[in-house]
Order: C-alpha cells, then sequence, then structure tokens
C-alpha cells in the first residue's frame, strides 16, 4: 500500500535545492522557532497551544507530545492528531518529503487514544488509527489500522489489539 502524498516533479538540481519556491523563507523561519520552543517545553497545554494557534496544526485535548518531538517544519499545518495521544520522545513527524527528481506532500493522521514510542519517524501520508500502539523508534512508512500494534525497521503488525478504548464500549 503507498502513502498517500501528492508528487510535484522538478527539471534542474534536486528538489531540496528549490526549498524556497516551494515553501516561503519566512514560513520555515517562524515554525522553526515555535517548533524549537515546543521541542523544550515541559507543559502539554502549553506546547499544544503553540501548535494550535502559530502552526495551524489540529491537536486533540488532552494529548501528550514528549519532550523533544520534531514536527514537520515546512507544512506542520499538514499535520492532525487526536485527543488523549501520547507522541513519544524524539519522534518525528513529516508531512513532506524532498528526492532528487520530485518532492512530495502528504497529511498525517493520527487517531485518537494513539501511543506512539520514542524515537519513532512518521512519513508523509500516513494515518495511524484510534487506539493502535506504534512500538519506540518504528519507522511508519505505511497505515496502521485502528487498534493495532506495530513495530520495527521495516513497520510490520505485531498484533491485532481487539479490544476498543474504554468510552468507546
Amino acid at each position: 500500500m503507498s502513502r498517500k502524498t501528492e508528487r510535484f516533479p522538478v527539471e534542474t538540481a534536486n528538489s531540496l535545492w528549490h526549498i524556497y519556491k516551494t515553501v516561503p523563507f519566512w514560513k520555515v523561519m517562524k515554525n522553526f522557532i515555535i517548533i524549537q520552543l515546543a521541542r523544550y517545553t515541559p507543559w502539554p497545554r502549553l506546547k499544544n497551544w503553540l501548535y494550535r494557534t502559530f502552526l495551524k496544526m489540529k491537536v486533540g485535548e488532552e494529548t501528550a507530545v514528549a519532550l523533544m518531538v520534531m514536527m514537520d517544519i515546512m507544512f506542520p499545518e499538514k499535520i492532525s492528531i487526536g485527543r488523549n495521544t501520547i507522541i513519544g520522545y524524539n519522534t518525528t513527524i513529516l508531512a513532506h518529503e524532498y528526492l532528487i527528481k520530485e518532492y512530495r506532500l502528504g497529511d498525517v493522521v493520527i487517531g485518537d487514544e494513539v501511543m506512539i514510542g520514542a524515537n519513532t519517524t512518521i512519513l508523509p501520508g500516513v494515518t495511524i488509527g484510534s487506539g493502535a500502539i506504534v512500538s519506540a523508534g518504528t519507522l511508519v512508512h505505511k497505515d496502521v489500522a485502528p487498534g493495532t500494534f506495530v513495530g520495527g525497521n521495516p513497520m510490520r503488525v505485531i498484533r491485532s489489539v481487539t479490544s476498543q478504548p474504554e468510552e468507546e464500549r
């Protein structure tokens, strides 16, 4: 299954060489400052407010983003995180990828009550369903079904969780 990304071919040098033709310089600078503040902020409410207010991200109530999480610096508005979700330490969430002959953009949708372990990388165009668990150090390169426990590199299903989150029972 391929990720849901939109492709933009480039004609000359690699796509990263043309970065400021794809995203304004001042947007990147503002996003960089806000993301760095949020990475070191120990207060989840302040962190979520920074994400919602300045980066236009959708972040659900009672979601906790751990220390050092790196949100996409160029297109954070393409990231949506549900309620009561935990994003583990030093996780990277990307909504873009710059390649030699093209760049790609894709929404990242993380459901409600998702647990993402530390040092995980989530690639653009991925949906992680509600109630899913992603083990530490996983490369999330494709969708994760709701209630599924995944891990590894390459990511694989460890087990399918049959129980529903508390509120859905």
